[in-house]
């Protein structure tokens, strides 16, 4: 996990644009200042309703206090204490002692599915674990080759069939394989037709009947990897998809560059989703496993870096 150094860098751009930071910087208790901090969450991509509740408790948990710091300092811990009301907040991905898990991956197309199986691949590489790859959008033939490219770049196996195969069949071979391969991880990468749901909906039930039926004793995740430049769409994404998918949690990809940056909370606070995974960059092991406790003051604190200079 990256360290709070580190992790504020990388949210400096989220962090400027979002102006939390700056706010506080000229910041006077008077009504125009509760006014402007309920403006600014919402600019950030919380929804209005928790915008309004977290600006009204901060109002009451605030009372008494002389300093910026100090109300931006129970800001932090109120945000910090939402994240982390959500069961399953910032879990790691589990490998079962004798048993393979399987991580179904559910997001629409172009939103980072296919390179977050990579990232998340590599990371469980660095601690050990033998993963599998299993092409099951077989409606694009580019997502099928994309995860070849990544898999064998990664020199990580690929189970694919031919485009427009059975997406079922593909995960039923990869089920297969991974058994016989001792495999601790298979991630399988879905399509994300969101346009046409039913047939979607269809692929779904049967790929959850093969898992259900052939991965009796496994680990099983299914998260769903969110845009999250995609802002309040993409939570509408999130609420399609968790119709299909029983999902365990939500990866943010893209979180790096125009990202809006309350869209942690409104996952967390509007779907009641945990948040597992963020990506914070185009590399392969630009992926983190989610900790609120670092995660939020570098998000909203321009003092968070090594320097302590906000970047320009």
């Amino acid at each position: 996990m990256a360290d709070a150094p580190d992790m504020g860098k990388r949210l400096g751009k989220v962090r400027s644009s979002w102006r939390l930071a700056s706010l506080f910087s000229e910041f006077r208790l008077t009504e125009e200042f509760w006014e402007e901090l309920e403006d600014t969450l919402v600019a950030g991509d919380i929804s209005v309703d928790l915008a309004v509740s977290t600006t009204e408790e901060l109002k009451k948990r605030s009372r008494g206090c002389r300093s910026a710091e100090d109300v931006k300092g129970i800001l932090a811990e109120m945000l910090v204490e939402k994240l982390e009301s959500v069961p399953g907040m910032g879990k790691p991905i589990d490998t079962k002692d004798g048993y393979p898990t399987v991580v179904l991956l559910a997001g629409v197309n172009g939103g980072g599915k296919t390179t977050t199986a990579a990232k998340l691949a590599h990371l469980m590489h660095r601690s050990g674990k033998k993963v599998l790859f299993a092409a099951a959008d077989t409606f694009r033939a580019a997502a099928i080759d994309q995860l070849k490219a990544w898999g064998e770049k990664l020199s990580v196996r690929v189970v694919a069939q031919n485009p427009g195969s059975d997406p079922a069949a593909v995960v039923y071979d990869a089920i297969r394989a991974a058994t016989a391969g001792g495999y601790d991880l298979l991630v399988i990468d879905t399509a994300g037709r969101l346009h046409t749901k039913s047939n979607l909906m269809d692929e779904a039930s049967k790929i959850g009947r093969v898992i259900d039926r052939e991965c009796e004793g496994w680990g099983k995740e299914a998260l769903l990897v969110l845009d999250a430049v995609s802002g309040q769409n993409g939570l509408l994404q999130a609420r399609a998809f968790s119709e299909v998918f029983d999902i365990t949690g939500v990866v943010l990809a893209k979180y790096d560059s125009t990202a809006k940056g309350g869209v942690v909370f409104s996952v967390a606070g509007q779907l009641g989703l945990p948040v597992r995974f963020v990506g914070l960059g185009e590399n392969v092991d630009d992926i983190y496993p989610f900790d609120p406790g670092t995660f939020v003051p570098a998000l909203i604190d321009r003092d968070t870096e090594a320097t302590g200079h906000e970047e320009s």
